[in-house]
């Protein structure tokens, strides 16, 4: 249940007509580790399981992608849509994102917006070093498998997607939700709970790309990550830092490469737009 019917008037002109809209529901989720409240997530209903496993990864809040902490759904309210959540975490299994100042709400536009500090950079110094190289031409067929996911999107038009692809194309997740970093972290959930992260070596998203979205997609392990709008400046900065092949800009089969051209395979090179988007 993505969406949620609502009555409307339509301005057009010098008319006024009567319609009825589906728009995407956004319900806040609030997350508890070892009984006691962690942060409440603003996010699209569905595929809870994996979007929490997803932010535990992605946080550093769990630092083995091999452990699965038991998750129970405690509560519903009168739709059904689960509001809160809980998890029993061992000390020797929680990072130090746990520990991290988070304040208790983090909003679906923008997963930092939850946190009190820019957070832990720890990372920096490391890189995926992955010599595998992409098929520029395979680009638009994944933004067009990850279309074909999208559902509450073609409802609603108010829902953001994510998807993981193998190198050759095979699609191993899709996850749509009203935050982009949300998609994001249903997308790494399932594929951890599916065990096949180790498989993902493409990541594409709808909309731009922050360098929040670079960060999970470095902490996953994804060496190729592909928008269909804008990278920030910071996103191409972090790219570049982290190792990550980062396009945007994928429409109207166009692509523009930011960081680690190199990994692109040098006979499909034409097709990349070299002009500012």
């Amino acid at each position: 249940m993505a969406t949620r019917k609502y009555q409307a008037q339509k301005f057009e002109s010098n008319s006024m007509v009567k319609a009825v809209d589906a728009l995407t529901i956004e319900e806040a989720l609030q997350i508890n580790i070892n009984n006691k409240p962690f942060t409440v997530s603003m996010r699209t209903p569905g595929d809870d399981i994996s979007l929490v496993r997803g932010l535990l990864h992605s946080e550093g809040i769990v630092k083995n992608a091999k452990f699965n902490p038991d998750l129970v759904l405690k509560k519903e309210n009168e739709d059904g849509i689960v509001t809160v959540v809980s998890l029993i975490i061992p000390k020797e299994e929680l990072g130090e994102g746990y520990s991290n100042s988070r304040s208790l709400l983090s909003v679906s536009s923008c997963g930092i917006c939850g946190r009190t500090e820019l957070g832990e950079l720890s990372f920096l110094g490391k890189t995926i070093d992955d010599k595998k190289k992409i098929d520029i031409n395979l680009l638009n067929g994944l933004f067009e498998k990850m279309n074909d996911q999208q559902h509450s999107f073609h409802q609603s038009g108010g829902t953001h997607a994510a998807a993981a692809f193998t190198l050759e194309g095979e699609l191993l997740s899709a996850m749509e939700d009203i935050g982009r970093h949300n998609a994001v972290d249903k997308v790494i959930g399932k594929l951890i709970l599916s065990g096949k992260l180790n498989k993902a070596s493409v990541l594409t998203v709808s909309g731009r790309v922050s360098y929040e979205i670079v960060i999970k997609c470095f902490k996953a392990g994804i060496p190729f990550l592909a928008a269909v709008s804008a990278p920030s400046s910071l996103a191409v900065d972090y790219a570049k830092e982290l190792g990550i092949t980062l396009f945007a800009f994928c429409r109207d089969e166009r692509a523009t490469c930011y960081s680690h051209p190199e990994r692109t395979k040098n006979n499909h090179s034409k097709n990349l737009d070299t002009k500012a988007s």
